[in-house]
């Protein structure tokens, strides 16, 4: 076991499969201690039952992010089982793709009550251990949606922009304080979410395909990937990093026109 993370208890939300997954993984190998958090109970069971027979005990509660009075309460239960938090990983979130006229208040609502609300709950939560403790570092896992634009999908990016208004907004805020804000934002992902959306076409190896083919190097993000990268910025690796938001993408966004 490798110790870049020895010393950091994590509270990390969307923690069950995907991106959220990879990124508890990774900090474990690091020797971390997790509180895991997910809106899937019994999925949770599941992943925190298969993450405990290699790494031990790992604190962890069923909980939606949009509910301020739940995250308080995973936060104070998070302090009991691994002790004061002093990381925070926001990556619960979820997609909302419509286009503007078409999109529903109730997808508008909850787009952001999980993309930004939840994500500033748990900040809320956690935020005041950390000024008590001399600091601590929150990582937002914002999007590419964050600041370009694919048609059709709105509201999504609206929320993933303000989500890096509010990654900025309390990075500045708690800068003296010893507390660093920061976010990384993912472009295409191998996960089971894009793996479901390329089985929704009548030839799925033909959208897989299409979807390499935009990328410079000719393939996707998998999900350690990310992790990696997610463990550099919470880590002691990365002291002056503060208020930035880290693009991991392949360089797609940097593409005028695919090939």
């Amino acid at each position: 076991m490798a110790d870049r993370l020895t010393g950091k208890r994590i509270f990390l939300t969307g923690a069950a499969q995907g991106i959220g997954l990879a990124i508890a993984e990774a900090c474990l190998a690091e020797g971390a201690k997790l509180f895991l958090v997910d809106r899937d109970g019994k999925l949770l069971d599941k992943t925190v039952a298969g993450l405990a027979a290699s790494h031990g005990s790992i604190g962890h509660v069923a909980a939606d992010i949009s509910d301020g009075a739940a995250i308080a309460a995973a936060v104070r239960q998070a302090g009991e089982e691994i002790g004061p938090v002093n990381a925070l990983i926001n990556n619960a979130g979820m997609n909302v793709f419509s286009t503007p006229l078409d999109a529903t208040e109730e997808e508008w609502n909850r787009n952001f009550d999980v993309n930004v609300k939840g994500a500033w709950n748990c900040s809320k939560a956690v935020l005041p251990g950390m000024l008590a403790s001399g600091g601590g570092t929150i990582l937002n896992i914002a999007s590419t949606h964050s600041f370009t634009i694919i048609p059709h999908t709105f509201p999504y990016p609206v929320a993933k922009h303000a989500l890096l208004g509010l990654t900025k907004s309390l990075a500045l805020e708690y800068a003296r304080q010893g507390v660093r804000v920061n976010a990384l934002a993912p472009g295409y992902v191998e996960t089971q979410k894009a793996i479901d959306y390329w089985n929704s076409f009548a030839d799925p190896a033909a959208a897989r395909a299409k979807t390499m083919a935009l990328h410079p190097g000719g393939r996707i993000a998998s999900a350690r990937e990310i992790a990696l990268a997610a463990v550099f910025m919470i880590s002691d690796e990365s002291p002056f990093m503060n208020a930035a938001t880290l693009v991991v993408d392949g360089g797609l966004s940097q593409l005028q026109h695919p090939a």
